[in-house]
This record gives structure tokens, sequence and C-alpha cells, in this order.
């Protein structure tokens, strides 16, 4: 594969207690022609706030806050928060993030008119038991086997009373950036795979609709292992980014080696109308930690996608960095599609 990527480490730990851990899996939006970013920082008692950094240009940092930006205050996020992923959808900003409790996490939501205030709109991910999920699981027919994966090894680490009461763990959560046919569509990520979700207002979101989207989940599966890269399990990256053929979805993907769990970036295209229906994706990562600061930090071998502009010609996908720095690569967007469409064409 000859896509070419370009590399840059944009921001490093500082010694500023609520990010001398780490910097990393920053969101990005372009809002009154400044690049806004809202990244994960984790002190070194690893509790995760989210900062705020401004950019002139896709590679400049010409703004740092020096406190958190949000900080947690809900008992579903007292441990963190983490992973923000950044859209607009009409006059609304959507910010996702993942909150943790200590013991579950759960994709939640907060939202703004102004990027400066934001109020929370709670939990948007399911909230049931891990027994529950795991009774749905087993009503699934030729359901990939580690979906039961986490709930079978909670059950046998902790006391059965204890297990009757573990949450489901549902994360990289992000909203597409417009409507479609009508309605908002959410990407998240139930362990192994990406699922897509589409509803009307975030009120839809109940237990009875989690429940009945559950059991049927096979029809919900956006992304699955396909390649060696994405063996282990995938989840959503950035917000999808729309383009004049088709949804470009940058995700990561997850490979179990002799060094380890090793994070690539992939890249999957999908139909405009229907963003269920994949056109084709990569087959190869569009890039992987390869540079030193890559492969050596707080959790080794990882490059997270989570945010994306693009300029011009250009796409510039900001990502986190062995969970200690802020990366970001630059890549021509028509490189991107050319490469999956040819990938399209060469299949068997």
């Amino acid at each position: 594969m000859s896509i070419a990527v370009t590399k840059y480490q944009l921001m490093d730990v500082t010694e500023n207690k609520f990010e001398n851990h780490g910097v990393f899996n920053p969101g990005v939006i372009v809002h009154n022609g400044l690049i806004h970013l809202f990244y994960r920082a984790t002190t070194k008692g690893n509790l995760s706030t989210i900062g705020h950094a401004i950019l002139d240009n896709p590679t400049t940092v010409i703004l740092r806050e020096k406190e958190p930006f949000l900080i947690p205050t809900e008992p579903y996020e007292s441990h963190g928060i983490e992973d923000p992923r950044i859209v607009k959808i009409d006059d609304i900003f959507y910010l996702t993030y993942t909150a943790y409790d200590g013991k579950s996490a759960f994709g939640a939501l907060m939202t703004s008119t102004d990027l400066l205030h934001f109020e929370r709109k709670g939990i948007l991910t399911p909230y049931l038991t891990y027994k529950e999920f795991q009774l749905y699981m087993e009503c699934c027919e030729d359901l990939n086997i580690k979906y039961l994966r986490f709930a079978k090894l909670f059950h046998r680490r902790v006391d059965p009373s204890l297990f009757s009461a573990m949450l489901l763990w549902d994360k990289d959560v992000c909203f597409f950036p417009r409507r479609i046919n009508g309605k908002l569509v959410m990407l998240h990520r139930i362990y192994p795979d990406i699922q897509v979700v589409y509803f009307d207002r975030i009120e839809d979101l109940t237990y009875s609709f989690w429940k009945a989207y559950l059991i049927d989940i096979h029809d919900h599966i956006l992304i699955s292992s396909k390649y060696d890269f994405e063996s282990s399990y995938v989840g959503a990256g950035c917000p999808p980014i729309e383009t004049s053929e088709g949804w470009l979805i940058i995700y990561h993907g997850v490979e179990d080696t002799s060094q380890g769990y090793v994070y690539s970036v992939g890249a999957a295209l999908f139909e405009l109308d229907n963003p269920s229906k994949e056109i084709g994706r990569l087959k190869e990562p569009l890039f992987k930690p390869d540079l030193e600061w890559e492969k050596r930090g707080v959790t080794q071998f990882v490059v997270f996608p989570v945010g994306a502009i693009e300029e011009e010609k250009f796409l510039y996908i900001y990502y986190g960095a062995a969970d200690k720095r802020i990366g970001v690569a630059k890549v021509e967007t028509q490189e991107i599609i050319n490469q999956i469409k040819k990938n399209q064409h060469e299949q068997p």
C-alpha cells in the first residue's frame, strides 16, 4: 500500500499537575477560524480530565490552558472523563466521552453552543449489568464469542454478588456530523466490534430501546475484525468525515503480537445515504506505531485516532501516541479513498 503519511508530534506532558502523566486521544473541531483541541489529560495518579488547546493551523499550538477545561462532577464519571470526540450538528456542539466510575465505562455526552460552556446530558450507552448482557448475547445466533468474553472474565474474577451488579462497558462513542435521513447517527463499541445506532432524540436511548437493540445486535455491527492488524478487536476513532464518495471512517484496529497488543489506524468507506453499508476498507493500516514516541510511553505500541479535520486536499488525523503524547498525521483524503476503492476491486 502506497499512501504517503506525514506525522508530527504535537503535544507532550507538562509539569502542570493535571497533565504530568499523559496527554493523548484528542477530539478536534474548527470554529471561527481556529482549531480547538479537547484532549485527555492524566495525572500521575491516572485521573483523567479534559484539557483544551487552540491551534491556528493544523500543526501549530498557539494557546494551551494550564488548568483542566472539564473535570469529573457526576458519580458516573467520578474516576475520569476520557477520550473526547466532538462534532457540530446544526447549531449544537456534541462532545462525547468515556465516563469511568472506577468499575464501569460508559459513553456519555455534553453539549455546547459556544465551546465555552458545556451541559452534561448523561450516559448515552446501555446501562445494564453484564449478567443481563450475557443473557441477551446468548440469545443471538452465530455471534462472535468475544461478545461474552468480558462477561465470563468478570464472572470468574469477582464474587457472584458483585458480578450481578457490574455494568456493561461501552466506549468510543461519536456522532456523525449531521442527521442522516432525519436521524441522529452514533458509533459506539461494545467489544469486539464497532456498532452503529440511529435515533431521533437523545431521550430515545432508554433501557427498552437498548434491550431491543442488543437482542438484534447482529443488525447493528458496522465494522468487525477482518485483516491481521485488526484481528483482536476494533474500535471507533474519529467522527466520520463526509466526502463526495461516501463517509470516510478512521478507526483503530488491535492485533495481539509478540510485542503485546499493537494499536494501528484503519480506514473504511460507507455509503452516504446508508452508512451501515460498507463500500470498502484498507487491507493494511493507514499508519501504525513505528516512531519511538508512538512505541514507548504509558502503554506501548499505540496510535489511537480520535479527531480529524480537512484542510484543502489534506486530512489531518489527531491521535494519542502510547497514551502519553499527541500526534497528528497528514494524508491526502483522496489517496485514502482511491486505495480503499482499489482494494474493493481486488476482492476475490
